[in-house]
């Protein structure tokens, strides 16, 4: 019997065959099976991924599991092109021979759909009759755009990327992959192709990791040996399949019965009312929104987590993603998170926590399960086009990927934003989220752009039957509107007509059952009266901090932007009535090892368990660094005017601990504050003196290039001097619809409407940007969801946010002939010594590298694969003195630099 062509093929090849031990390549068919294998087991009929989707194709588990199946054994196609195989030629004489007028410049991803369409749709009908040849394409499109982005539908002729020969070896395969594992094809014929569209990014992103934990070289040794099909399968595929996703230890764990808060939180006696809501509010049994608006300090996170807990012990969760602003949150969040969270698992699991941003070092306490060994790779297709393996050894090397896969994941908001953009393996993030509760802290923070993003990513969430838990201290009746009929579109509810004069703190909730708005009772400890008083001038804010000093209190200045921060802190620096080791500054411009060092001190300083002795006198100038998630405890708060919901975050790190008057602190139950009251200082023109569009620019220039809106500003200050301050919880929501509000914007003077009116354009058009950047995923997966042409791209050139351009440095100093990591010899050298740069900046910086160390620069980035998508800034004379490990980044006093903020 005459072997079969597809035999002749390679699919994975070593990038060094010389010097490996073993096959030099691993034959084609075998690995389209091992892919097959990892994506049977994943789709387990009795796991709730199989199941959600099964259910929403209306079809059988079973028989959606054994499809699937014989769509991933499909996915590599394109290999089978002639101009493919030339990639490593010579391999050996049982492949097939190079043909060099077979040239390898379309992907092997387009190239396998079009050899199908093109080539084979036609002499394979008794195979996939003419009745379900659409349907089919769309499955095949979904399998073929396993490398992270859908294949191009547009090529209509392949003759010059194969031979005939080529396409016989396929048509071969297909045949004998159809006859033994194809099933029956009835189920497609009702196949609702809206429904299909909605869940082919779960499957797109399923054939991603299938096929990345199927080029696992460590499981699925290389084999040239033919063999037929079936024993392949049988004896190889399947058992090495099934070590694979053990190793990667993606699957359901069994979860703790929910019993208290307590379970999480053990120090928590009496729960606050928004936690004993959490604890007793009734859940669907289907998926959710919960939208938490409180104070500061009303136990947000924990009502959340227990919220969390209970959706996972009713089965409707198995994991968790938890979406923070910045890197700054992300952290503090992960190490609270690092304390509880095992307590949502059975005693005998071992889930995996990731933090999501390379900053960080992983925990080492806890077993990071989605880690696999690490390998040599096999061969690269080409630039630009990395293999499975290499883009698995960059995935392992790159925790933000790992995050939505991981069991708990804390990080950035933007690695869950990227689900939706037409970023590379964006579908393997959308996967990533699926079965998982999706909990968004801080999200009044979030600018217009992300906003739009954040609905966006709601709709996608609550389409695959995932429930969202949204915190903020306070949102506007617009942005909550948004949220909630994004949520209900998802999941396909009648969109809700929400409470305009909403109280406060107040609990949405919708599900499929019920919608539900409802006041809570704040926590008593948190309530009370914040005063504010007005400054005129910088100098009246330097003398207020002297005051504060001479009284033993610790002061924290924030300011608006860095060059405003670090101004600040050099004048305070050069006076004599100040001690320096009691000054300290934090902004986010440092390398992470010395923003990780400064964030500790900060902590330490003015933290919720500082002391008296280590808080008397001492000064923190910040950004808005310390405005969020970080439990920061000041006797004095001074701030830049900034907008009202912004403010109230800031007062919340105002006297937000308990204290005797020197500074300790006290027992919450029944004891009371001891330190004077509390007021906030703001640095803010007159509002009753408006002479022009120059108002505020002249006292803080800086400020109106952050926050541009400067009637919002002015609203702000205005309703704040107009009460001498203000009331938490009771004029809460007040303020925020009184700056906010349609109405409001009326009462804007006129000198400061065109600038508003500027502004709000802005605003809008940021918005439509994020409309128009992010994926139309009613289209399904498919090159036509990216609305622009090129759209889908690497995820480096996708923008989750517009805070305008910056470029990602790392830090590097010399070492004899070659380069360091300023951070030093330390795990996760390269992440450490990091840091983000205004493009402007960059390119200050840029121009003065010598060019003579431009060539070792480059060595280093090609030897060191997480260098690639960075600039390097070397750390030499020319341009060395920019950076100082106490005052971060000082850049060259460019004109731009005052409308940086953080």
């Amino acid at each position: 019997m005459t072997e079969p062509l597809y035999y002749q093929y390679w699919g994975k090849a070593r990038p060094n065959a010389d010097k490996e031990e073993g096959p030099d390549y691993h034959l084609l068919p075998y690995h389209c099976l091992d892919v097959a294998a990892v994506g049977y087991l994943l789709l387990d009929p009795k796991k709730p991924l199989c199941q959600q989707v099964a259910a929403q194709l209306a079809v059988e588990p079973e028989w959606l599991q054994s499809w699937y199946r014989f769509c991933l054994m499909l996915h590599d196609l394109g290999k089978f092109c002639r101009a493919f195989q030339n990639l490593a030629p010579n391999l050996s004489p049982l492949l097939v021979s190079l043909d060099s007028k077979c040239v390898y410049d379309k992907r092997h991803d387009t190239l396998g759909f079009a050899l199908w369409d093109v080539c084979l749709r036609k002499k394979l009908t008794q195979l996939i009759p003419t009745e379900y040849a659409r349907v089919f394409e769309g499955w095949l499109e979904v399998v073929c755009g396993h490398h992270g982005k859908p294949p191009e539908k547009t090529l209509r002729v392949i003759s010059s990327y194969l031979l005939e020969r080529d396409e016989l070896a396929a048509e071969e395969f297909i045949v004998d992959v159809a006859a033994q594992w194809m099933p029956d094809l009835a189920p497609l014929r009702n196949s609702n192709k809206k429904s299909f569209k909605r869940v082919s990014w779960q499957l797109a992103g399923l054939a991603v990791l299938a096929d990345w934990l199927g080029s696992n070289q460590s499981v699925f040794q290389y084999c040239s040996e033919p063999m037929s099909l079936l024993n392949y399968w049988e004896v190889k595929a399947l058992r090495r399949a099934g070590q694979a996703v053990e190793v990667a230890g993606i699957g359901n764990r069994v979860i703790n019965p929910f019993i208290s808060i307590r379970q999480q939180f053990y120090f928590i006696k009496t729960p606050t009312p928004l936690q004993a809501y959490a604890q007793t509010v009734e859940l669907a049994y289907k998926s959710q929104l919960f939208i938490l608006e409180d104070v500061t300090g009303a136990g947000k996170t924990e009502a959340a987590m227990v919220l969390v807990h209970r959706l996972m012990a009713a089965g409707l969760a198995n994991g968790l993603y938890v979406g923070l602003p910045t890197m700054a949150t992300a952290n503090a969040m992960y190490k609270r998170m690092a304390e509880s969270y095992r307590s949502l698992y059975a005693g005998k699991e071992l889930p995996s926590l990731v933090l999501a941003h390379g900053a960080s070092r992983l925990s080492k306490d806890f077993c990071d399960s989605v880690a696999l060994p690490q390998q040599d790779g096999d061969k690269n297709y080409e630039a630009g086009e990395l293999s499975a393996s290499a883009y698995c050894n960059h995935w392992l090397a790159d925790s933000r990927k790992k995050a939505l896969l991981a069991d708990v994941g804390v990080g950035t908001i933007d690695q869950a934003l990227l689900g939706v953009l037409p970023a590379r393996h964006q579908s393997l993030r959308l996967l990533g989220l699926t079965n998982k509760v999706l909990l968004v802290d801080e999200v009044h923070a979030f600018d217009p752009y992300m906003r739009s993003l954040l609905v966006a990513l709601l709709q996608a969430h609550a389409a695959q039957g995932g429930s969202v838990i949204l915190l903020s201290a306070t949102l506007p009746y617009g942005f909550r509107s948004d949220l909630t009929k994004a949520f209900a579109q998802g999941a396909a509810l009648p969109t809700p007509a929400l409470e305009k004069q909403a109280a406060y703190p107040w609990v949405t909730q919708l599900n499929g059952e019920r919608f539900q708005e409802s006041p809570v009772a704040t926590r008593k400890s948190v309530e009370r009266r914040v005063a504010v008083q007005r400054l005129e001038s910088e100098g009246e804010a330097f003398d207020l901090i002297q005051q504060a000093v001479d009284h033993g209190w610790c002061v924290c200045w924030i300011r608006n932007t860095v060059k405003d921060a670090r101004n600040a802190y050099q004048y305070l620096q050069d006076q004599p009535w100040l001690e320096p080791e009691k000054l300290t500054l934090f902004h986010s411009r440092y390398a992470m090892i010395d923003r990780q060092r400064v964030e500790a001190d900060v902590l330490n300083r003015f933290g919720k368990t500082s002391t008296a002795i280590k808080r008397t006198g001492q000064i923190l100038i910040a950004t808005q660094v310390v405005e969020q998630s970080l439990d920061l405890d000041f006797d004095l708060m001074i701030s830049d005017l900034a907008p009202i919901d912004l403010l109230i975050q800031r007062a919340g790190r105002l006297q937000r601990h308990i204290r005797t008057a020197k500074g300790d602190t006290l027992a919450d139950d029944g004891s009371q504050e001891q330190r004077e009251p509390p007021c906030l200082w703001l640095l803010s023109p007159d509002p009753s003196l408006v002479d022009g569009s120059r108002w505020l620019r002249d006292l803080l220039p800086g400020t109106q290039a952050v926050y541009p809106n400067v009637g919002q500003l002015w609203l702000t200050i205005k309703a704040l001097l107009t009460n001498n301050g203000f009331s938490m919880p009771q004029d809460a929501r007040e303020l925020i619809e009184g700056v906010y509000g349609d109405d409001a914007q009326n009462e804007i003077p006129t000198g400061l409407k065109a600038a508003s009116k500027k502004a709000e354009g802005e605003q809008r058009a940021e918005a439509g940007m994020g409309d128009f950047n992010q994926l139309k995923l009613d289209k399904g997966y498919t090159q036509a969801s990216a609305i622009h042409n090129g759209g889908w791209s690497e995820e480096v050139n996708i923008p989750t946010r517009l805070g305008g351009d910056t470029v990602t440095c790392v830090l590097v100093k010399p070492d004899k002939d070659s380069w360091e990591a300023y951070a030093g010899d330390v795990p996760h050298k390269w992440a450490l010594s990091q840091l983000s740069l205004p493009k402007v900046e960059w390119e200050k910086v840029k121009r003065l590298i010598p060019d003579k160390l431009m060539d070792s620069l480059e060595q280093l980035k090609e030897r060191e694969a997480s260098l690639r998508w960075v600039e390097l800034v070397p750390l030499v004379y020319e341009v060395g003195y920019w950076y100082q490990a106490m005052d971060g980044w000082l850049g060259a006093g460019n004109p731009h630099e005052c409308g940086e903020r953080m």
